[in-house]
């Protein structure tokens, strides 16, 4: 790419980047007056497109994104968010996957921080399968993530609202005495913990995660919220 469709690129980007997808789509359009081969202006076109309610006309652009470099996971991840919107689940996974293990064979699982890549990939769908109440399959990508991130630790807490919603609320608690076991030390989980246990109407056992948080940090917000609700008695759920 020359030195000016360079400039043009970098304007388009920055427009993008900041949600002025009208200025952006004009100069996108702008260098494919051209033949273009850079992946990344059909996947930005693309969200546009999609942002726009052309969900089509998205698809392709993803699609010829994904042409130019199969292995390019903003496109493929944006194809998969589309396709999920549209109901063909399935078909959105499908194409995350395909683009994964392209990916691993391009790099020869040499990039140091290739399972973090991945891993990050798998949340980003377990958040979609989450906004769409879709929580087994969602819980299904983080505990892929899980395998592969060296953030154990924050995941864990993601999965176990996957198991409170799936009515699997023991099965939290475990997951969440084990990491506090495996890392005393991370208040989030004493927090969490508390709320579940809150939340089943084992107050006691609620409160002295709490306090342990408050001996820990004597000024976290939350938890001295939380433990005034619980000697109110006023309320008698919490949000997670």
């Amino acid at each position: 790419m020359d030195y000016g469709k360079e400039e043009v690129l970098n304007e388009a980007r920055s427009h993008f980047i900041n949600g002025n997808y009208k200025m952006a789509e004009s100069l996108l359009n702008q260098l494919l007056l051209s033949p273009q081969r850079n992946p990344e202006i059909y996947q930005m076109l693309a969200t546009i497109y999609y942002d726009q309610g052309q969900f089509s006309r998205a698809i392709k652009t993803f699609k010829r994104a994904l042409e130019i470099d199969p292995t390019y996971t903003d496109a493929s991840v944006g194809l998969s968010i589309i396709l999920n919107d549209l109901g063909k689940y399935e078909e959105g996974k499908k194409v995350f996957q395909e683009a994964q293990k392209l990916l691993d064979m391009k790099s020869g699982r040499n990039d140091p921080y290739i399972d973090e890549k991945i891993a990050s990939k798998h949340e980003e769908l377990a958040d979609l399968y989450f906004q769409y109440k879709k929580y087994s399959e969602s819980l299904e990508q983080l505990l892929k993530a899980q395998k592969l991130s060296s953030r154990k630790a924050e995941i864990t807490l993601r999965i176990a609202e996957c198991y409170i919603k799936l009515g699997l609320g023991e099965r939290a608690i475990r997951d969440l005495r084990n990491l506090i076991f495996e890392y005393p030390s991370f208040l989030p989980a004493r927090l969490k913990l508390g709320v579940i246990y809150y939340n089943s109407h084992m107050i006691a056992e609620a409160t002295e995660q709490w306090e342990t948080v408050l001996m820990r940090d004597p000024h976290h917000p939350e938890a001295n919220r939380y433990l005034k609700m619980a000697q109110a008695a006023g309320i008698t759920q919490i949000d997670l």
